[in-house]
């Protein structure tokens, strides 16, 4: 005899439509608490595929099905059930459909299976050369041309699925491909007003000058775009004198010469160091460092800041920008 939840489960492939909606809004609601979760977690192999289908349906249903797979997704062992049922696919095939209504919740379940090695193996398509990079390109493309000013931004989510991506040396790979030109397209997200995209750009440029050796030319192909998102978050609050806005170039140079927003979130702070750092490791990498006049954007923004753990980010790239010799040093730092 079956029990509940087994009787719940099979409801949500009633051909009533009424009793499938009734059921996916009572499985929503178990998402929302531990018990409900771990009651779902014990029948996981009928419930997911279910919700998966439920996915593709019109909103009314498929809205639901999709904050409960949001939900569920929090859980590793659930999210790699997700990943081998193929769940990245039928997410990227809802979320690119002209009627698709629950964008923003798809981009939410991309980033938790991203979270696993498996679910960015997906992402990147790596096993299928013919379409590798293809989802991460639509990605890109929507996180670029949608609002970042209004309170329905549907694709804000998708900087946290860049820097998962960019965890990897696949990914970072993928995104630094000048044949691509993905990094220049994520770098000019800065100038975003959202704090969501602005922490997504710039943990992904975080993660990607990890390959600073091998790749520093094509890091510093963005170098226009590369530069401001890097060094205008750790300037300081100080309007720069016209002495030191002449040595530097004219879209650094103009953004210091007036007021401007302070980027307040320290770990997007952290971040940009911690970035210029594994660049001027690079003998290369210092030099473009010292041309933009780097060093002394990084003085006087140490000069402004109050938060201990920034001001530790400084003094190593500040170390390391008197100890030069220190630039052959390995960095035991790993992309987060």
């Amino acid at each position: 005899m079956a029990t509940e939840m087994e009787e719940l489960i099979s409801f949500l492939s009633s051909p009533s439509p009424q009793i499938t909606k009734a059921a996916v809004d009572i499985v929503r609601g178990l998402t929302g608490s531990v018990e409900g979760m771990q009651s779902l977690a014990n029948y996981s192999n009928s419930l997911l595929p279910a919700l998966s289908r439920l996915i593709t349906l019109p909103k009314e249903v498929s809205e639901a099905a999709a904050e409960a797979l949001v939900n569920l997704s929090q859980n590793s062992s659930l999210a790699e059930a997700m990943v081998r049922l193929g769940l990245v696919k039928t997410t990227m095939d809802v979320l690119y459909k002209p009627e698709c209504g629950i964008a923003q919740l798809l981009v939410m379940l991309l980033v938790n299976l991203t979270q696993l090695d498996a679910g960015v193996t997906a992402v990147l398509q790596i096993e299928d050369e013919k379409v590798h990079g293809l989802y991460v390109m639509k990605l890109v493309r929507s996180f670029c041309r949608t609002t970042h000013d209004s309170d329905d931004d549907a694709f804000e989510h998708v900087g946290s699925i860049l820097v998962n991506i960019s965890k990897q040396r696949e990914g970072r790979k993928l995104l630094l491909d000048p044949k691509r030109g993905l990094l220049k397209q994520i770098t000019r997200q800065f100038d975003s007003n959202s704090s969501l995209r602005k922490k997504g750009v710039s943990g992904t440029i975080r993660n990607c000058c990890f390959e600073a050796e091998s790749q520093l030319q094509n890091l510093l192909l963005v170098s226009e775009f590369l530069w401001p998102a890097l060094l205008l978050p750790v300037a300081g609050n100080k309007i720069y004198s016209e002495q030191d806005r002449s040595k530097m170039p004219l879209e650094l140079g103009t953004a210091l010469s007036i007021d401007r927003e302070p980027v307040n979130d320290p770990e997007i702070r952290i971040q940009a160091l911690e970035a210029i750092y594994l660049i001027i490791l690079q003998d290369a990498g210092r030099r473009a460092f010292w041309s933009v006049n780097g060093p002394r954007i990084v003085q006087i923004g140490y000069e402004d800041e109050e938060d201990p753990k920034v001001m530790e980010a400084y003094e190593q790239l500040g170390s390391l920008l008197v100890h030069s010799s220190s630039a052959e040093e390995p960095s035991s730092e790993t992309p987060q």
